[in-house]
């Protein structure tokens, strides 16, 4: 049987760099796209090596159309040179930044790089993609809570993950002759260096938690296996769906 193989967009670092480790823990390749920096890229693929698994990661701009073109080009011309194939299997779209602006004050500027970012840069990374996923294969979407739950300061970048949810579902719809199936993974609070890593604050942790029903702020470990799952022959009739990671956050 032929290794499987996972690009992952943002994967150097926080929820990226815990799924790049969980599939390579289930025998998958990962090739991974930072944004700068290169020290945190070189020490994931150390430690996927280290599983048995290839590793190889390429820059990615999310805010830069071209660069989305670019990062796939290079992903599926270092499959080809390695295995004599460009194809993968797993494309998981990670990759995101931050924004907090109550909508009084959101500059255009802003809202643009939100919507570059998580829509634009989503959907035609994806359509470069399509051709190269193997029939069969898989595509994740990360969204987040905040597409179902509403806290104020966060509506552009929660609009584009609502477009992200409605996009996966397109997807599912137009692959389903293929057999690849595609579905969301929508986080929710996690203390991870997103967004300045404010999750992280004991004050805002406390709150986090009081509000979940698990009683905690999320963790990057709590992602990476549902997305593992989700690349597993065991959610082979999971399609479609968007799937809330949030401990119950907001029940």
């Amino acid at each position: 049987m032929s290794t499987k193989t996972a690009i992952i967009t943002g994967g150097s670092r926080g929820l990226g760099r815990d799924m790049a480790l969980n599939l390579a823990q289930h025998g998958i390749d990962i090739i991974f796209s930072y944004h700068s920096n290169i020290t945190k890229a070189n020490e994931l693929i150390d430690e996927i090596k280290i599983t048995g698994q290839d590793a190889k990661a390429f820059q990615f701009d999310a805010n830069d159309f071209k660069s989305g073109q670019i990062f796939i080009e290079n992903a599926t011309a270092y499959l080809k040179e390695k295995h004599g194939n460009s194809n993968f299997d797993f494309l998981i779209n990670n990759a995101g930044t931050g924004t907090f602006n109550f909508i009084a004050d959101t500059k255009e500027a802003q809202f643009n790089e939100m919507m570059n970012v998580h829509l634009k840069s989503v959907y035609f990374l994806t359509q470069r993609a399509l051709p190269y996923i193997n029939d069969g294969g898989r595509i994740i979407n990360i969204s987040s809570g905040l597409a179902r739950f509403s806290l104020p300061g966060m509506s552009s970048y929660a609009i584009m993950k609502g477009g992200v949810e409605v996009f996966t579902r397109y997807l599912a719809k137009e692959l389903g002759s293929r057999k690849i199936t595609a579905n969301t993974v929508a986080p929710g609070a996690i203390a991870t260096d997103f967004a300045g890593g404010s999750n992280k604050n004991e004050e805002k942790a406390k709150l986090i938690a009081s509000i979940t029903a698990l009683g905690r702020v999320g963790e990057a470990e709590d992602i990476g296996g549902v997305i593992a799952f989700l690349c597993s022959d065991k959610a082979s009739w999971v399609n479609g769906q968007r799937i809330e990671v949030s401990g119950g956050m907001l029940v």
